[in-house]
C-alpha cells in the first residue's frame, strides 16, 4: 500500500490490514481464470451464432477487430468493478462484518445479479448524448474512432485515480468522455464553434444526477444516522468494533444486507454503461444481427403502423409541409444536428420518413424478417424519426395538448423497442467483467473510504447509514434511467455520517476527493476529444 499518496490515519484497524494481506489460494486463481476464459468463449460463440442466424458472415479481420473492441469495453467494466465496488465492501470490512476476501466475492456475486436484472434504460440514456451523425454511422471509421476514444479515455482516468486511491466516479468519467467526443466531432467535422455537438437537454438531465449525488449522500446519510440514534434500541449500533471481533448478530446481518444492496444496485446501474458501449460496437461490426431488435413478434407490427399514422396525423395538424422522401432524411439529419426540429418543414420530413418506414416494416411483416441488406437503413430511419419525435414531444414550444404529446411519445417508445435491446450474452459478459473486477485491486479505494474520510473509526451505524442511502438512491435512479455515481453517493455518505456522529473529517482527503470530482469532467472531455482527434486523423490517413 506504499504507493497510495493520500494522508494516513493512525486509527487504521489492524484487523482490516491483516485481512488485506491474506494470501490468495491457488485454486481461486484457477477458478478466476476459468471464468474469464469461459466468459470470452461464450461471447465469441454468441456473436458467431447471432450473425449466422441472419445470414451475416463476419470476415476474419472484422471478427478480430470486434474481439479487440469487446475486450477493451469489458476491460472498462472490469476496471469499474474494482474502482467503484470497493465502496460497497469498505463498510463491512472496516466493521469486521465480513473478512475482506469473503466480502469482495460476495459483492461480486450480487454485482453480477444486478447487471442481469437491469433494464438497459441507463445504457441508452448515455448513448443519446453522442452526436447523431456518429450514431447513424457507427460502423464508419469515424464511428470506431469515437468508440475507442470513449473507451481509452474512461479507462485511463479510472486507472489514474485508482492508482492514487481516489474514489472517482466511472459514470462521471464516461459521461465526460461522451461530451468530449461530441464537442470534438462538431469542431472537426463542421468547424463550428459552440456546443451544438451535444444534446444539452439530455446532458442536463444526466449531469443533474451527478452533481446532486454528493449532496444526497451527505445529507441523507447524516439525517439517517440522527434518526437511528433517536429510535434505535441497541446502543451498540453507535459504537465502533473492538479489535477484530465481529459485530453482534443482528447488526452484522444489517451491515451485510446494506453491502448486498449497494452491490446489487451498483451492478444494475453501472453495468449498463458497458452494455451501451458494446451495443455500439456490435452495431458497427455486425449491423445485420444487432441493428434491429429481431426478437419483437410479428404481432407488434400492426400496432407500430397505427402508431406511426397517429404521429403523422398530429404533425399534420400542426402545419407540416409535405417533403419528398428523397430529401427528408438529409433534412432530418441537419435538423437534429442543429437541434432545430420545431418547424413545419421538419414535421413534413418526419412524416415522409415515418410513412416510408412503416410501409417497409409492414411489407416485411416484422423486424425479424427484415433482410440483411435493408437492416442498417431501417435502423437509421427509425433512429432519425425516434430522436425527432422525442425532441418535438418534449419541447415547450410545441403547442400540443396532452393527448397529442402522448401519441408522439407512444410512437417514440415503439421505435425505441425496435432499436434498443440488450442480448442476454452481452449482459452475461458485462456481469462477469464487473463481478470479477471487484476481486482485483479493491484495496486502494477501500482504505480511502474506511480510514481517510472520518478522523475516527467507522461505527456500525455510520456504515449502515451510508450504504442504505447509496443503495436507495441508485435504485431510484434506475427507475428513471439516470446514471449516478456509487462513489460520489457513498463517499459523501460516509462523510455525512461522520459529521452527524460528531467526528471530524480529514481535510486533506476531502480536498483531494473534491478535486477529483471537479477535475473528472474536464479531464475526461479533454482526453476523449484529443484521442478522437488522433484516431480520426489516423483513420482518414488510412483512407477508411
Amino acid at each position: 500500500m506504499a504507493s497510495i499518496v493520500l494522508a494516513t490515519s493512525p486509527s487504521a484497524p489492524p484487523a482490516a490490514a491483516r485481512s488485506f494481506d491474506a494470501p490468495v489460494h491457488p485454486a481461486a486463481r484457477l477458478v478466476f481464470l476459468a471464468i474469464v476464459v469461459c466468459g470470452f468463449g461464450y461471447a465469441g460463440v454468441s456473436v458467431l451464432s447471432d450473425t449466422h442466424q441472419v445470414g451475416e458472415q463476419l470476415e476474419l479481420g472484422v471478427f478480430a477487430f470486434l474481439g479487440l473492441a469487446l475486450l477493451i469495453a469489458l476491460g472498462f467494466e472490469f476496471v469499474n468493478g474494482f474502482h467503484d465496488t470497493a465502496n460497497a465492501v469498505a463498510t463491512v470490512i472496516y466493521t469486521n462484518a465480513l473478512p475482506a476476501n469473503v466480502a469482495v466475492v460476495w459483492s461480486g456475486f450480487f454485482n453480477f445479479l444486478g447487471v442481469m436484472a437491469s433494464s438497459g434504460a441507463v445504457a441508452y440514456s448515455i448513448i443519446t448524448l453522442l452526436p447523431v451523425d456518429l450514431i447513424l454511422n457507427v460502423g464508419s471509421g469515424a464511428g470506431f474512432a469515437m468508440i475507442f476514444a470513449l473507451l481509452f479515455a474512461a479507462v485511463i482516468w479510472n486507472l489514474a485515480t485508482w492508482y492514487v486511491g481516489l474514489p472517482n466516479s466511472s459514470s462521471h468519467t464516461l459521461i465526460g468522455s461522451v461530451l468530449g467526443v461530441g464537442l470534438a466531432n462538431q469542431l472537426l467535422t463542421t468547424g463550428a464553434r459552440g456546443t451544438s455537438g451535444v444534446d444539452w437537454s439530455q446532458a442536463t438531465k444526466v449531469l443533474t444526477g451527478l452533481w446532486m449525488a454528493p449532496l444526497i449522500g451527505f445529507g441523507a446519510a447524516a439525517l439517517l444516522l440522527v434518526v437511528l440514534r433517536m429510535v434505535a434500541r441497541n446502543p451498540e449500533l453507535m459504537t465502533p468494533p473492538e479489535g477484530d471481533a465481529p459485530p453482534p448478530r443482528g447488526i452484522r446481518a444489517l451491515l451485510i444486507f446494506t453491502c448486498t444492496a449497494v452491490s446489487f444496485s451498483h451492478g444494475s446501474n453501472d453495468g449498463q454503461k458497458g452494455m451501451g458501449l458494446i451495443m455500439l460496437i456490435l452495431i458497427g461490426c455486425a449491423p445485420t444481427a444487432y441493428a434491429l431488435n429481431r426478437t419483437l413478434p410479428a404481432s407488434e407490427t400492426p400496432a407500430f403502423v397505427r402508431s406511426a399514422a397517429g404521429a403523422g396525423a398530429v404533425l399534420k395538424n400542426h402545419g407540416a409541409v409535405p417533403v419528398a422522401t428523397a430529401q427528408a432524411r438529409a433534412l432530418l439529419r441537419h435538423s437534429l444536428a442543429s437541434r432545430k426540429v420545431m418547424n413545419d418543414t421538419t414535421y413534413g420530413a418526419v412524416i415522409a420518413v415515418s410513412d416510408d418506414l412503416a410501409e417497409r416494416v409492414s411489407g416485411y411483416g416484422s423486424l425479424g424478417k427484415v433482410p440483411a441488406s435493408a437492416a442498417p437503413n431501417i435502423r437509421n430511419d427509425m433512429y432519425l424519426v425516434m430522436d425527432a419525435t422525442r425532441m418535438i414531444a418534449k419541447s415547450p414550444d410545441n403547442h400540443m395538448n396532452e393527448r397529442e404529446r402522448d401519441t408522439l411519445t407512444d410512437y417514440q417508445e415503439r421505435l425505441e423497442s425496435g432499436t434498443r435491446f440488450i442480448p442476454l450474452w452481452v449482459k452475461v459478459a458485462v456481469a462477469l467483467a464487473l463481478g470479477l473486477g471487484t476481486m482485483v485491486g479493491w484495496k486502494r479505494i477501500v482504505v480511502t473510504v474506511g480510514e481517510r474520510i472520518g478522523k475516527q473509526h467507522m461505527t456500525y451505524a455510520m456504515g449502515a447509514s451510508a450504504e442504505l442511502v447509496a443503495a436507495g438512491t441508485i435504485l431510484a435512479a434506475d427507475r428513471f434511467g439516470l446514471p449516478v455515481s456509487t462513489t460520489h453517493i457513498l463517499s459523501s455518505g460516509v462523510a455525512g455520517a461522520s459529521v452527524a456522529s460528531g467526528q471530524g473529517l480529514q481535510r486533506r482527503t476531502l480536498i483531494q476527493l473534491a478535486a477529483a470530482w471537479l477535475m473528472t469532467l474536464p479531464v475526461a472531455m479533454l482526453l476523449a476529444g484529443s484521442l478522437y482527434w488522433l484516431l480520426l486523423s489516423l483513420v482518414r490517413a488510412a483512407g477508411l
